[in-house]
């Protein structure tokens, strides 16, 4: 099943052959079963901007790109659960706005709203979740993680500085306008549509310059998440497909020598199960003492798996997706991106 709109939103940004293998790959929500031509929702926009993320992500990471190719060409698909993303939640944060507030921006006029909040406290985080209020089961969530620089160190917190205050706001005038609209709307003209497609898709990026070698040293020695953002900054760190059983998945993947996880993680809920691969390693740039550019391997982003089981509602008397989050699990999973210490 293809919708109109968001194929024509895909083709104007990454062309035909990349749209077709997006559709092959990913799950397609029933609410976008019809399209109004020339009219896109917040629904056929947010779901767009989902699969060219999902697209981004398996560019930067060799094991999610080997795990989707060999899941498609078995005649399987990805149903594409959540993606993450690290925020530093700091005033000093040069153009972009400080920790969530970059995203929720962008988030809330596509039709996502807050659906839980975690404290990440071994990791000085706080975790929210925003699922879709028009299709929360089938439009990907988002998990959205902030970092709080005043937990740690002064010497951390003046590396803080150097390294995200440089930041550039990715927004346009004419993108936040155009934000608006649809917040007002729900919906936007195709063509303003497809100008706004590339902007919010380039948010979830570095927007910071490249940090000293010196500076990562010093954020790495107290937090591998900071230190991730150092050099990823709020790229997807990572997406997550819903299987039907993690356990044999990880298992089966094990098998096959892949970096998994020893252990999956389980919600105290008894609901919630996740697994991943380590994170690739990728190779960044840094300034050295002298000014000079030097290149490093360091952790880049990761693929997850999450099986989610039914909870039975009793305020509307039907069994429906637990599609919450645990604040236990996502400190367990967030240590995939740990191992370059």
């Amino acid at each position: 099943m293809r919708n109109a709109n968001v194929q024509s939103l895909l083709v104007s940004l990454i062309g035909q052959a990349r749209t077709d293998a997006l559709f092959a790959t990913l799950n397609s929500p029933s609410i976008l079963a019809d399209a109004e031509p020339g009219h896109v929702t917040r629904a056929e926009l947010a779901q767009a901007m989902n699969m060219a993320l999902f697209e981004g992500l398996l560019a930067r990471s060799t094991n999610g790109r080997t795990y989707t190719e060999e899941a498609i060409a078995g005649g399987g698909s990805v149903y594409f659960d959540h993606g993450a993303l690290r925020t530093v939640r700091w005033a000093d944060n040069g153009a972009l706005p400080p920790g969530e507030a970059a995203f929720t921006r962008i988030l809330r006029p596509l039709g996502f709203r807050l659906n839980g909040r975690y404290p990440l406290d071994r990791l000085g985080m706080t975790g929210r979740a925003y699922a879709h209020e028009d299709a929360p089961d089938e439009i990907s969530q988002f998990f959205v993680s902030e970092l709080h620089p005043e937990r740690f160190s002064e010497t951390f917190q003046q590396a803080v500085s150097r390294v995200v205050g440089t930041s550039k706001d990715p927004l346009t005038p004419a993108a936040v306008g155009q934000l608006w609209e649809l917040e007002r709307d729900g919906t936007l003209p195709l063509e303003s549509a497809q100008a706004l497609l590339p902007v919010i898709v380039g948010a979830f990026a570095r927007q910071h310059d490249v940090p000293s070698e010196a500076d990562y040293e010093r954020l790495l020695a107290e937090s591998a998440e900071m230190a991730w953002i150092a050099t990823e900054g709020n790229a997807f760190n990572h997406a997550t497909d819903r299987v039907e059983d993690v356990f044999a998945l990880s298992d089966a993947e094990k098998a096959k020598g892949r970096p998994m996880k020893p252990e999956v993680e389980r919600s105290r809920s008894g609901r919630v199960f996740q697994t991943a691969y380590r994170a690739d390693t990728v190779r960044r740039e840094f300034r050295g003492k002298d000014g000079e550019i030097v290149t490093r391997e360091v952790p880049g982003s990761f693929y997850e798996f999450i099986t989610r089981h039914r909870e039975y509602d009793t305020a509307t008397r039907c069994w429906k997706l637990d599609l919450r989050f645990d604040a236990g699990n996502a400190q367990g999973i967030f240590k995939m991106t740990a191992n370059a210490k």
